[in-house]
């Protein structure tokens, strides 16, 4: 099952779960107690603690909840901030192999095209948070703990898709570094990410 934030991040192909980790964590739990899937893939957009590039396609199996605070010694969590897929769990799913894929009668983009519009990382974790980092002086400390992307719901339905005992995996297209310029660049490179990202999860459907 392939699934997205929705309003602004819709796919033809993908089950809209909600903006955040509180809607996406009650709409998922409530989709796993009436349809249990063998597998879920997230796929989003991200911004950048300054490493990957805008429109650099990752594929992670990691999220993380740790927030700037903890950085600064302000804050301690009892809770387990960072869920992962096993690498063996990983290597079954494959989540860029998604054979759940809706097909939408569009053509994905073939190998050659796909692999001159982006660069693809598969080891990377993924920080999630309901407010988005524009303080360019945390990113060192995020890097350091080998998280080099943002996304606001992929923790929440990594935690989830484990409590419910079911793989889960994301894939997700960099839109804007956390700055001050945030927002704008998100705004800026939307359009063009969501349509990178939807050749790429339908060209990996088919590969």
């Amino acid at each position: 099952m392939i699934l997205c934030a929705g309003k602004s991040e819709q796919f033809d192909f993908a089950q809209p779960i909600g903006i955040g980790m509180v809607e996406s964590a009650v709409n998922l739990s409530r989709l796993f107690t009436q349809k249990k899937p063998d597998h879920v893939v997230f796929v989003g957009t991200a911004g950048s603690y300054g490493e990957k590039e805008i429109f650099e396609i990752i594929e992670s199996r990691t999220a993380a909840n740790v927030e700037q605070s903890f950085f600064a010694g302000d804050s301690y969590t009892p809770i387990d901030n960072v869920v992962s897929l096993s690498p063996q769990e990983w290597e079954q799913l494959q989540p860029a192999r998604v054979a759940s894929l809706h097909r939408s009668g569009s053509n994905p983009t073939d190998d050659k095209q796909l692999s001159s519009a982006s660069r693809v990382s598969r080891e990377t974790i993924v920080n999630s948070s309901n407010y988005i980092t524009t303080n360019e002086a945390v990113w060192q400390h995020y890097r350091a703990q080998h998280i080099h992307i943002e996304n606001m719901e992929f923790f929440a339905v990594m935690k989830t898709a484990q409590m419910y005992g079911i793989p889960a995996a994301g894939i997700f297209i960099v839109t804007n570094y956390c700055n001050k310029e945030a927002h704008e660049d998100f705004k800026k490179n939307h359009a063009e990410a969501m349509k990178r990202l939807s050749d790429y999860v339908k060209a990996r459907a088919t590969a």
